[in-house]
């Protein structure tokens, strides 16, 4: 049902009010709310609700990444980082090998392993299942956060077992939750350009609706920036939104910003920073039952994920160490940050910073 502006007002203004009134918005308003140039004050509105959820407290986690193997058979045209099964550059660490990245970040006391790779089409389910076991066997306290949905519904058609066994088994092995890569966008007129070969939009919100009914939590993202319209953008927060109002499950919302570059859709511009900063902040006013949305600095850029703190963002990720996804596809950030970098430029922001674990379990709160 659009909402019709009373006489005078825009359908900013009314969308306005609604905030302000802590109502939920809909489709219609999320596209005033993203068609707007007015930056500042849909920020302003995101930054109402923001403190209305979630406080002054800006989280980080202290973490690792690992990117197990480049070797992926979907070749989705937005993907820099996935290489065929023999081609140049290929790479599959062997479980040695991840053991030993792990290793050598569990001296800087993380907290959190965070995993994904390509969908390697010669790799046993086995291997997964023992990577988990292995790495809980080597530090149990940490937790590990692992394989996309669509790289579990992999697993599943490799080794003939539902994705509720895959979840299960993983479970037992030592996964303590699931990122939330792989759901781009869910309009299947778009992942029939760009990615046609992986999981469904469905498909993803299904997985991750088993894996919070098994007791995993997980997290959710959005690709933006590529082959997508805004009302595609909007339909996808709607449908996360409706799966968080029946499972809870969701942690946390991450928009990802498309990176072209050495991918098949580099001719494209990708997203500007404002455009960045209005997907977080229409992220924010959108997901009311989502308490963290978070700007990945790897993606953003240090900088203005610092700004984003103003545009509804209360997490900015974490020390991650080493990721090749986004850096593949040309990101210029680093790929590690210092605890006491994340610390300064949340306090620098005016914010209260918070270092958390995977679950958003307090682990040392800062002075602002």
């Amino acid at each position: 049902m659009t909402m019709e502006a009373a006489p005078g007002k825009t359908h900013l203004d009314a969308v306005e009010e609604k905030v302000r009134a802590g109502e939920r918005l809909s489709f219609e308003d999320g596209m005033a709310l993203l068609e707007s140039r007015d930056l500042l004050r849909v920020g302003a509105m995101a930054d109402l609700a923001r403190r209305r959820i979630a406080g002054d407290e800006v989280y980080f986690v202290n973490n690792r990444h690992i990117n197990h193997t480049n070797v992926c058979g979907n070749r989705c045209r937005f993907c820099a980082f996935s290489v065929e099964e023999g081609g140049e550059g290929a790479y599959t660490m062997t479980l040695d090998e991840v053991l030993e990245r792990a290793r050598e970040s569990l001296a800087d006391g993380i907290t959190e392993l965070h995993i994904v790779g390509g969908e390697h089409p010669s790799l046993p389910y086995d291997y997964y299942v023992e990577m988990i076991a292995a790495l809980h066997r080597l530090d149990p306290p940490v937790h590990i956060q692992a394989f996309t949905a669509s790289e579990i519904a992999f697993f599943a058609r490799r080794a003939g077992k539902s994705v509720r066994e895959v979840l299960l088994e993983l479970k037992q092995a030592g996964l303590g939750s699931l990122p939330g890569g792989g759901a781009e966008i869910f309009s299947e007129r778009v992942r029939g350009q760009v990615c046609s070969r992986k999981i469904s939009g469905d498909g993803w919100l299904e997985v991750m609706r088993t894996a919070h009914q098994v007791g995993l939590k997980s997290n959710a993202t959005m690709l933006y920036g590529h082959v997508e319209t805004p009302a595609e953008r909007i339909e996808h927060l709607l449908k996360l939104r409706e799966l968080q109002d029946e499972t809870g499950g969701f942690g946390s919302f991450i928009p990802l910003s498309f990176h072209p570059a050495n991918t098949e859709l580099e001719h494209l511009p990708g997203p500007t920073g404002f455009d960045d900063l209005l997907m977080l902040a229409v992220s924010r006013l959108m997901l009311d039952n989502f308490r963290n949305i978070k700007a990945f600095w790897i993606m953003t850029g240090v900088k203005l994920a610092q700004v984003s703190l103003h545009f509804g963002v209360n997490d900015i990720d974490g020390t991650v160490v080493e990721e090749k996804i986004t850096h593949s596809a040309g990101a210029t950030t680093g790929e590690a940050l210092a605890k006491e970098e994340l610390v300064r430029l949340i306090r620098d922001a005016g914010r209260v910073p918070v270092e958390r674990d995977t679950l958003y379990n307090v682990v040392r709160r800062y002075q602002a």
